[in-house]
């Protein structure tokens, strides 16, 4: 052993030497049939994301039902703002798990941990300081979006307490996309499974009251998510520990949790782009949910209603979308360049059939489902219900974007994908309200949304077909 080596570092290597001998590591998503593998690896965050909405959609019940249209339409703004504090540290999570990928897939499980650790503790200081400044602006942020002045106080009410929870949001986000960068994602859903019933528990509990329980009205929604996601959190470093998952950091290896130069190059130079699009994303919700709340109330509770149904339109193509580039990422690790093609494919035909059995079943089914949110005598039931004609299909065309994105971002191609973003949702999506505005009223918003879907879509498949990144794919991993 080296006069420069401690026995703490000496044991690291011994350690990632061994499991990189090993034939087939644990997560392993770099052999085996394809389509299996992808399903295999896809049906957990399927689930997880399915309890996940579920639970948003049972916490809207509850605060519609117990409190209230206002409180309902409280909760949207205040989540489309969330959504904005989320969406860069989602973009460095997503860097963290596509370099996570690589390593893994090289079989250099040392530099695997040590990437997940620089990104994980990265992430959670970035989160400390937005919950801070989040709980000191919260009430200009809602003043900005235009909030009905009936909803605005609980609103503020209710995104203070949620700024509090985003350090625990955060490191349950960058565990749970840590642990499918090394190809697990059944922990992530265990760990879904305990917030969920925790939340549904909390919530009317603390919204309500219960003996000594002080009924908290709104507030109370908010600290039972809060909670909820601690016990997530909390489970996913239990069973990260007790199963001796790969990414799990001991001794010296805790070190990794300070950040590193090397580790946020890639991070920062990678995430950014990513979590800039996830703005972009976030920034054009807002601004709709700002023309929605000048339709007035109705509209703001039926755009509101909507969203928790395509919550779940979603959800497939979210999750085959993840599931692709985790395995692409670790096919690009072990130069397994040759199998990409057929993971792109295989995700596009899964979540072809996926979306649109889902997308069927929400269009007719829309009257019972969009009446749990707003009660069947409710003024904007019909209005949701037209949405849903008007919008649905275009999340099925969505899901295209997204698997060929999975494929190009474990590349590292995120600067174009931005752009494409940025056009599809201002100048397309919002060019065509102004336009069309004046003479169709709020019917121009809703068409707006299938027409941005398909220059989305036309664009990235051109990029995905066209683009220099396929000549340089070679490059990706020894380069990076």
């Amino acid at each position: 052993m080296s006069d420069n080596v401690t026995p703490e570092e000496q044991f690291i290597a011994d350690e990632a030497i061994t499991e990189a001998e090993s034939p087939r590591m644990q997560g392993d998503l770099t052999s085996g049939p394809i389509m299996k593998t992808l399903i295999a690896f896809s049906i957990p965050m399927l689930i997880g994301n399915l309890i996940q909405t579920l639970n948003g959609s049972i916490n809207a019940i509850w605060v519609g039902r117990l409190i209230g249209e206002n409180a309902l339409a409280a909760t949207t703004n205040a989540n489309g703002v969330m959504f904005l504090m989320f969406a860069l540290i989602f973009g460095f999570g997503t860097a963290t798990t596509v370099r996570v990928g690589q390593h893994f897939g090289a079989r250099n499980v040392l530099e695997a941990r040590r990437t997940f650790g620089s990104g994980l503790g990265f992430c959670v200081m970035m989160s400390a300081a937005i919950a801070v400044l989040g709980w000191i602006f919260s009430p200009g942020l809602l003043h900005l979006l235009a909030t009905p002045e009936g909803s605005e106080a609980m609103a503020n009410t209710y995104l203070r307490v949620i700024f509090i929870s985003i350090p625990f949001g955060t490191a349950n986000m960058m565990l749970g996309m840590g642990l499918r960068g090394a190809g697990d994602s059944k922990s992530p859903m265990y760990a879904m499974v305990l917030t969920v019933v925790l939340d549904i528990v909390l919530n009317p509990l603390l919204i309500v009251g219960l003996g000594p329980i002080p009924a908290l009205g709104i507030a109370g929604s908010a600290i039972a998510s809060a909670l909820a996601g601690l016990g997530g959190v909390l489970l996913l470093l239990f069973n990260l520990y007790r199963k001796d998952l790969p990414l799990r950091l001991r001794g010296a290896e805790f070190g990794f949790l300070i950040p590193r130069s090397a580790e946020l190059k890639y991070i920062l130079g990678k995430g950014m782009p990513m979590g800039a699009q996830m703005l972009l994303v976030s920034s054009a919700q807002i601004v709709i949910i700002g023309l929605v709340n000048r339709e007035g109330v109705d509209s703001t509770a039926a755009y509101g209603a909507s969203m928790q149904l395509w919550n779940y339109l979603q959800m497939p193509a979210f999750a085959i979308a993840t599931g692709v580039s985790a395995m692409v990422a670790q096919n690009i690790g072990a130069g397994n360049h040759d199998r990409v093609a057929a993971v792109t494919s295989a995700g596009m035909w899964a979540n072809a059939a996926m979306t649109g059995v889902l997308a069927v079943l929400v269009v007719g089914f829309s009257h019972p489902l969009l009446a749990l949110f707003l009660g069947e005598n409710s003024p904007a039931l019909p209005i949701a219900q037209h949405i849903q004609y008007v919008v649905t299909w275009s999340f099925v065309v969505m899901g295209v974007s997204m698997i060929l994105g999975g494929t190009m971002r474990a590349y590292g191609v995120v600067v174009w994908p931005m752009i494409f973003m940025a056009i599809s949702f201002y100048p397309v999506r919002l060019g065509f309200y102004f336009i069309f505005h004046p003479t169709y009223g709020a019917e121009a918003l809703w068409w707006a949304f299938p027409v941005a879907s398909m220059v989305s879509v036309a664009l990235t498949v051109g990029l995905y077909l066209r683009g220099s990144w396929r000549d340089k794919r070679h490059e990706v991993y020894s380069a990076a």
